[in-house]
C-alpha cells in the first residue's frame, strides 16, 4: 500500500467541487460575451429598421 497525499486529494476535491460550480453557473447565466454582442447588434438594427419605416406627420 502506497502512502496517500492528503493535500492532493483535498485540492482535487476542491478543484472538482469549483467545476461543478462553474458548470451550474453557465448554465443559469448562460451567454457568452460574443453572444451578447451579436444580440445587441441584431437589436440595434431591428431598430434602425424600424424608425426608418416610420412616417413622419408634421
Amino acid at each position: 500500500m502506497s502512502p496517500i497525499n492528503l493535500n492532493q486529494i483535498r485540492k482535487a476535491r476542491a478543484r472538482a467541487d469549483a467545476k461543478a460550480k462553474a458548470d451550474a453557473n453557465a448554465v443559469r447565466f448562460g451567454r457568452t460575451k460574443a453572444q451578447i454582442v451579436l444580440e445587441a447588434a441584431q437589436e440595434k438594427q431591428a431598430q434602425n429598421r424600424l424608425s426608418q419605416s416610420k412616417f413622419e406627420d408634421e
